[in-house]
C-alpha cells in the first residue's frame, strides 16, 4: 500500500439524481491526493452495472461507456477485491481498502449499497443502512423526528395505487391537510426530483402524477411561506453542526433547476438569523443526525415560518450534493474545514465507522 489509502469512488446510479452525482464525483475526485490515496473510479449506470476502466468519470460524463468494463465485488466478508467481469471469470482488478459513495438517491443513498457493503464487510464513506434508510424515507424521517420532539411541518403518505386508483379520494385527503400551497413529494428522491409546489386543485393532480413517476411512497405536505434553512453535520459518535446558510432560489422554491442549472439562486453563508435561531438550528440538526442513526456526514434542511418566526425540521440528506459549489462542503469551509480536509475527515470517520463494527461479536457462545 506504501502507507496510501485504496479507495473505491462510485459515483452515477440507477436514480433521478444520476446526473448530479456525477458532478459531485468530479468535485471529489478533484481533490483525492494521490499522495495520500489510490483511487479507483466505478461508475454505476442507470440500468445498474457497475463499470470501470480508463478513465469512467469522463466516459459517464460523455454518455460513451463503450471501453469500459464490468465489474463488481463479492459478498463475501474478507475479500476487498473489486473484480473485472471476463466473458468466463472473475478477474482481480483492484484491492480496496474503503468506499466513497457519492451517490444520491435510491439505490446508493437509502440503504440499499450499504447493505451490500456491510454484508462485504467493506468499510465505507456514510451512514449505515438504518441511517441511510431513515434519511431517505421522508415520511418515516418525520414520524421519528415527531417522536423526538423535534417539529416537522404536518403531512401524510399516500401511495402510487391509491392515486391511480382513486385520484379524488387522495386529492380531499390533501385538501382535508392543508390549504394551498400544497407540496407533493416522492418519499424517496432528492435533489428536489419530482417535487411540486400545488397552487390549486389542477395543480395538485397533475404534482401527484408526477411524484409517481419516482416513487411507490408520496408525501403530501403542508406549504408554508417559509426561508430555507441549511446546516451541515459531521461526525460519527459526537457529531458538530456547521454554520447555518441559507437559500434564496431563483425560482419559487429551491427546485432541480434553482439548485442546479440557474444561477439566479443565492447561497448566503451565514444565514441572516438571530444568535437564538442559529444556535437553535444547529442544536436539533445534531439531534435529528442522532436520532436517525446518521453517521459520517449529513446535511439537515430546516423551514422557517415567514410569518410566525417558527423553526420546522424539513429533511435530513446523507449523501447531499458534494460540488464545490453545494451548500454542504461550503458551509463546512465558512466554518473552518476547507473541501480537500472535509473529504479527507469524512474517508478517516469511514474507516472510524469501520472499526467500530470490527468490535461486534457475531456469535453467542455460552460458557460451559
Amino acid at each position: 500500500m506504501n502507507g496510501k489509502i485504496r479507495i473505491g469512488v462510485l459515483f452515477g446510479g440507477r436514480s433521478g439524481e444520476h446526473e448530479v452525482s456525477l458532478m459531485s464525483a468530479r468535485s471529489v475526485l478533484s481533490v483525492l491526493n494521490p499522495e495520500k490515496y489510490i483511487v479507483t473510479e466505478i461508475g454505476i449506470t442507470h440500468d445498474g452495472r457497475w463499470l470501470s476502466g480508463d478513465h469512467p468519470l469522463e466516459a459517464f460524463e460523455k454518455g460513451d461507456t463503450k471501453r469500459l468494463f464490468p465489474v463488481t465485488l463479492r459478498h463475501e466478508p474478507g475479500d476487498h477485491t473489486l473484480y473485472a467481469l471476463r466473458s468466463d471469470r472473475l478477474e482481480a482488478f483492484a484491492e480496496l481498502d474503503i468506499i466513497f459513495p457519492v451517490l444520491h438517491g435510491t439505490f446508493g443513498e437509502d440503504g440499499t449499497l450499504q447493505g451490500l457493503l456491510e454484508m462485504a464487510d467493506m468499510a465505507y464513506v456514510g451512514a449505515g443502512v438504518l441511517g441511510s434508510s431513515v434519511g431517505m424515507d421522508k415520511s418515516i424521517f418525520k414520524d421519528i423526528m415527531r417522536t423526538h420532539g423535534i417539529p416537522v411541518v404536518p403531512s401524510i403518505i399516500v401511495n402510487r395505487a391509491d392515486i391511480t386508483s382513486d385520484m379524488a379520494k387522495t386529492i380531499a385527503a390533501a385538501e382535508a391537510l392543508s390549504t394551498y400551497p400544497i407540496f407533493v413529494k416522492p418519499a424517496n428522491l432528492g435533489s428536489s426530483v419530482g417535487i411540486t409546489k400545488c397552487r390549486n386543485r389542477s395543480d395538485l393532480g397533475e404534482g401527484l402524477m408526477e411524484a409517481c413517476r419516482f416513487d411507490r411512497r408520496i408525501l403530501i405536505e403542508h406549504g408554508l411561506n417559509a426561508r430555507e434553512i441549511e446546516v451541515s453535520v459531521l461526525g460519527n459518535d459526537d457529531p458538530k453542526a456547521s454554520i447555518p446558510g441559507e437559500i434564496i432560489p431563483g425560482g419559487d422554491f429551491y427546485d432541480y433547476t434553482a439548485k442546479y442549472m440557474d444561477e439566479s439562486s443565492q447561497l448566503l453563508i451565514p444565514a441572516p438569523i438571530t444568535d437564538a435561531q442559529a444556535d437553535l438550528v444547529r442544536k436539533l440538526a445534531v439531534n435529528a443526525y442522532v436520532a436517525a442513526d446518521v453517521a459520517g456526514m449529513a446535511r439537515v434542511d430546516f423551514l422557517l415560518d415567514k410569518d410566525t418566526g417558527e423553526v420546522y425540521l424539513n429533511e435530513v440528506n446523507t449523501i447531499p450534493g458534494f460540488t464545490k459549489i453545494s451548500m454542504y462542503p461550503k458551509l463546512w469551509e465558512a466554518t473552518g474545514l476547507p473541501y480537500s480536509e472535509l473529504v479527507d475527515r469524512l474517508v478517516a470517520l469511514g474507516l472510524e465507522r469501520k472499526a467500530d463494527r470490527d468490535r461486534t461479536e457475531h456469535e453467542y457462545r455460552r460458557d460451559a
